[in-house]
């Protein structure tokens, strides 16, 4: 097909996507990543400040985070809901080397975010992110059975039942169904 990218063109747009995507992210005052079914955001903060410090507000759709009393670090609406009940928030203190590599203590405030819709790669955190990423170029871990939802879970047992019996000579379980009704 005429105008369609060769398999090496695609890979260097890749590449300088991830690069770019990676470049941008950088460049937040956060650091986030996220698997199918949460997210775990780290905001990084002075040393010397304490749990009593911190402003943390979470609703099903909104997040704001950062230190009383200053501009918050993330305030927006999430990509996504959240369940807030099983979503959680501390200060950590996290050791750090400076250029002389002379160890500093800080802080940051980790936050763990538990998706509402499991099965949904977030291209940002909230809406007011000026970077997105690509979610189609996402390769999600692998996943147990037991993590699905029911729906898709008895699809995946359907098609890998269907697969075995293809591989095996004998009907899926759509030309079972087919020969039923043929026999009433």
């Amino acid at each position: 097909m005429p105008g369609s990218p060769t398999p090496s063109e695609r890979e260097r747009t890749d590449t300088a996507a991830r690069a770019r995507e990676k470049e941008e992210q950088a460049k937040l005052p956060y650091k986030w990543t996220q698997t199918i079914k949460d997210l775990d955001v780290t905001v990084p903060v002075a040393g010397n400040l304490r749990g009593k410090d911190i402003e943390v507000v979470m609703t099903k759709t909104k997040l704001k985070v950062g230190v009383k009393g200053q501009e918050p670090v993330i305030d927006g609406e999430l990509t996504h809901p959240i369940l807030v009940d099983e979503s959680t928030w501390t200060l950590e203190t996290v050791s750090s080397p400076t250029p002389s590599q002379t160890p500093t203590t800080q802080k940051e405030i980790s936050l763990h975010l538990d998706k509402s819709h499991k099965q949904t790669w977030w291209p940002a955190l909230t809406t007011n992110t000026p970077y997105k990423l690509d979610t189609s170029k996402i390769v999600p871990e692998n996943s147990k059975l037991g993590d699905l939802d029911g729906e898709t879970r008895g699809m995946v047992e359907k098609m890998m039942y269907d697969q075995r019996q293809k591989e095996m000579g004998l009907p899926t379980s759509e030309e079972k169904n087919k020969q039923d009704l043929l026999k009433k």
